[in-house]
């Protein structure tokens, strides 16, 4: 239970801490090694939620996006795939685009031992309910069996590839902070759940309990209501919430932003800090907006059913964050962005 764990101190040096996370950690060091820009058909390079290709000859768009989370499906396969697929597809209503088809790739242990053959069979009946939900169609994939090392089975890694439909790519959105000023809305519940989540991993040593619910029905009501919003003009930048939690996409929108920009924001509710600003609750979407648009967004939201909530507002040159008034985090955006920026290639310079 959350309750026995110690809460820390300083949580804006968790933050820097998760932010320097391989899992976390800006992957440029990566993606910079090949040509994203082939074809001159590039129109959101890599590092958003989903890359965007113009379809050449009309104002439509492809976007495409990849996602999976092995430390979820090695405690809940089911419930692991079903959040891979879900998140995949809120990564494209991010930047405006609507599924249209997914390929996986799963990857999983010896099937011979009948717990992982469990883990397999589990996660393939989640990849199905969440295709079903969306209406989206597995085009293809590939399963890769006895990944062994030495008598142990790596985590069971389901990873989507989920391609959207983007039909004016003129407006489609991306996840950086566009102006000081514009209003910080966040869309969706935050439970406070911290199962299986990176903060539970990286500051606590724990790869356990139960991963954050999912309740598919309402991660697609989320995004009809992100997409209706984009189309209505009323959407300056959207970014889904998955690892790292709330405090992870504050850092990475302002990190996203031209120039980087800083937030101010102050929550509400009864959760614990921690679990506040690193729980990893589903179906959320940090959004903003111009001021003058705010209450036509929360008007929608509340037609659709759909909670949502303006937290704060973009600017400045740090990363602030108050709970019911009082301060818990405050971190410079420059200071957080090199943690980002670094981690992986520390990570890897040791061993190679």
């Amino acid at each position: 239970p959350l309750g026995e764990l110690p809460l820390p101190r300083d949580l804006g040096a968790v933050l820097l801490r998760l932010l320097a996370s391989p899992t976390i950690a800006d992957k440029e060091w990566v993606y910079r090694q090949y040509d994203h820009m082939v074809q001159l058909n590039t129109v959101f390079l890599p590092g958003a939620d989903a890359a965007l290709l113009r379809i050449k000859g009309s104002r439509r768009g492809l976007a495409v996006t990849l996602d999976g989370n092995s430390l979820y499906t090695r405690l809940d396969p089911g419930k692991g795939a079903r959040i891979a697929v879900a998140e995949a597809c809120r990564n494209l209503a991010c930047v405006g685009a609507r599924p249209i088809g997914l390929t996986n790739c799963l990857n999983f242990g010896d099937p011979e031992k009948p717990a992982v053959m469990g883990q397999f069979e589990r996660a393939v009946a989640g990849l199905a309910e969440a295709c079903r939900t969306f209406g989206i169609p597995v085009t293809g994939g590939n399963v890769s069996f006895y990944n062994d090392t030495g008598g142990l089975s790596i985590h069971p890694t389901p990873v989507m590839g989920v391609v959207g439909l983007v039909e004016d790519v003129r407006k489609a959105v991306r996840p950086g902070f566009r102006a000081a000023g514009d209003a910080v809305v966040l869309i969706g519940e935050s439970l406070g759940e911290v199962g299986g989540t990176e903060y539970l991993k990286v500051i606590h040593g724990l790869e356990a309990g139960d991963p954050p619910v999912i309740d598919l029905e309402r991660e697609k009501r989320n995004q009809e209501l992100l997409l209706e919003a984009i189309e209505a003009g009323l959407i300056r930048s959207a970014h889904d919430l998955a690892e790292g939690g709330l405090a992870v996409a504050l850092a990475e929108c302002s990190f996203h932003a031209e120039p980087r920009i800083g937030c101010a924001v102050d929550l509400d509710g009864g959760l614990r800090a921690d679990a506040l600003l690193f729980g990893e609750s589903q179906s959320r979407i940090l959004a903003t907006c111009r001021r003058a648009k705010l209450a036509r967004l929360l008007e929608l939201a509340a037609a659709r059913g759909v909670p949502a909530a303006a937290i704060g507002r973009a600017g400045g040159r740090d990363i602030a964050v108050k709970r019911k008034g009082r301060e818990v985090l405050r971190v410079p955006v420059e200071t957080a962005f090199r943690a980002w920026k670094d981690g992986l290639p520390a990570f890897f310079e040791p061993k190679i």
